[in-house]
Order: C-alpha cells, then sequence, then structure tokens
C-alpha cells in the first residue's frame, strides 16, 4: 500500500512538472485574424497579394509545431463565423460572403518579453521548419475553406496593409485550443 500511495506521488509531481513546462514554454502555433474590407501585401514597393472582404491572417509558427496543429487551424479557420448574417450577428463565414483569405508569416507573433527590452524570437520556428508548414498551412487552408487563399512572402519584408472591419480580431492557438 505504502508502494502505491508513493508511486501516485511520483505520478503527480511529474505530471505537475510536465503542466508546468507546457504552460511556461507554451509551445504552440499562433494566428491572428483580422476581418477586413481589403487587405494588401507589398514588396519592394510593388502589390504582391490583394484581397477584398475576407479575413487576413498573420501565422507563426513555432519548432514543434506539426501538421495536426495546421489541420487544427485550418479547420477552425474556414468554419469560422465572424461575417454579419442579415440581422447583423456574427454569424456566416468567409465562404457565405464570398470572401478570401490573405495569410502572412509573422514570426515575432511567438517574441518573448520576459528578459530585457528587446524581444527573443528563441520559440520561432526556423525556416528549415517553418516555410514547409506554412505551405501546408496555405494548401489546407484552400482545401478546407473551398475560397481562394492569397499571401505573402516567407521570410520577406512586406508591408501590410488592411481596413479591419468592426474591428474584429481574434487570435487563436493550436495547443490550447481556443
Amino acid at each position: 500500500m505504502y508502494v502505491d500511495n508513493y508511486r501516485k506521488l511520483i505520478l503527480k509531481v511529474i505530471g505537475l512538472y510536465i503542466y508546468f513546462y507546457l504552460y511556461v514554454y507554451n509551445y504552440i502555433m499562433r494566428v491572428v485574424l483580422q476581418r477586413v474590407t481589403q487587405a494588401t501585401v507589398e514588396i519592394d514597393k510593388v502589390i504582391h497579394s490583394h484581397i477584398d472582404q475576407g479575413i487576413l491572417i498573420l501565422l507563426g509558427i513555432e519548432e514543434t509545431d506539426s501538421l495536426q496543429d495546421a489541420d487544427w487551424l485550418t479547420g477552425k479557420i474556414a468554419a469560422m463565423r465572424i461575417f454579419s448574417d442579415a440581422e447583423g450577428k456574427m454569424n456566416l463565414p468567409v465562404q457565405d460572403v464570398n470572401g478570401n483569405f490573405l495569410v502572412v508569416s509573422q514570426f515575432t507573433l511567438h517574441a518573448s518579453t520576459k528578459k530585457g527590452n528587446r524581444p527573443s524570437y528563441i520559440k520561432a520556428a526556423r525556416p528549415e521548419t517553418a516555410i514547409p508548414l506554412y505551405e501546408y498551412f496555405l494548401k489546407q487552408l484552400e482545401v478546407q475553406s473551398g475560397r481562394s487563399v492569397m499571401s505573402g512572402i516567407f521570410g520577406a519584408d512586406m508591408q501590410v496593409h488592411l481596413t479591419n472591419d468592426g474591428p474584429v480580431t481574434i487570435i487563436i492557438d493550436s495547443k490550447n485550443k481556443e
């Protein structure tokens, strides 16, 4: 009996340690959604991508993110009902308003400001991890939504112009599923 209680205590301590580790280090694929009446990505003073009504997605990818994270997020975003219906309630997905998506990679979504005044981007995925996930995210969003998906260029210096509609801005992460 003493051994069983000891084992249970050890398992609780290990469980708390894992929870604490995940809470503190918080490795997640993160998106910021903005409902827009228009959005444009400009690179070197040339318009690269443009959408009218739709959703601008700022996408941050971490080293530990996976295809499952991208699948969950694209499914959630494709079904997100953030456009107004005839009664003015946010009740319609992008498909019902004939909208589109514009996705911009943004490693700065994973900035850590814990120490000092210069953000650290240690959690952000390196390009060899992030680029394939970014491209997979784009394809999955198009498949799951049935809508056009425009994008910026991964790693480019971009100027993003947008008119936020509402404003409606939503942050979603893949680990907390919220």
